[in-house]
């Protein structure tokens, strides 16, 4: 099981991947989490060039796009082991991120085509003023017209995509991780009774 937590930035998805991985492990599951970009030195790369004064421009949205094209190459090895393992995985992020961040459109989907296809996607969706104000705006890309651009893009992949749920992020803590599990739950053989109500 290939799960994906998806959100703009300061969604909580760190928390709620926390969380998530220890519920499955209380109730007997082998759990891998993963994150994009990775730690590889191509991870390590795009984590500097994100910082850039430049990072929302056309070339470095380019740049970007390739160079976590490549890091998920690296990401899908691990994640088809693991798969292979039968452990379930949940990542932070994944290739809808790109889609969701960087442009033109069609080339990050062409660069991402063979990218592992995730059992579920759970887009954390939060208001773009909380995202700011969590985020810290230590990359360029956590402003608040960029990130409007994004969470609309986000919105049209649910929309696109079977695999999407959209939970809201701007509930508290405990309410946005119990409607997580609602989602998981069924997918992973747990009984919906089990969550506390």
């Amino acid at each position: 099981m290939y799960i994906v937590l998806e959100g703009i930035d300061g969604a909580g998805k760190s928390t709620q991947i926390e969380l998530l991985g220890q519920w499955l492990i209380a109730n007997g599951f082998d759990v891998e989490i993963v994150e994009e970009p990775t730690d590889s030195d191509i991870g390590r790369l795009i984590r500097k060039f994100l910082q850039d004064e430049d990072a929302t421009s056309d070339y470095m949205q380019k740049t970007l796009g390739l160079l976590f094209a490549a890091d998920r190459v690296l990401l899908m090895n691990k994640i088809n082991k693991f798969k292979e393992e039968n452990k379930v995985i949940i990542s932070d992020r994944s290739f809808y991120s790109s889609l969701a961040y960087q442009d033109p459109k069609k080339w990050i989907a062409e660069l991402n085509k063979y990218a592992k296809i995730p059992d579920l996607v759970i887009l954390l969706d939060l208001d773009l003023k909380t995202s700011v104000n969590r985020s810290g705006e230590t990359d360029e890309f956590e402003n608040e017209e960029f990130l409007h651009h994004v969470k609309e893009n986000y919105l049209e992949l649910a929309k696109k995509y079977d695999n999407f749920k959209v939970i809201d992020g701007n509930n508290g803590i405990n309410m946005v991780s119990k409607d997580i599990k609602k989602e998981v739950a069924p997918l992973v053989g747990i009984c919906l009774s089990s969550i506390i109500k």
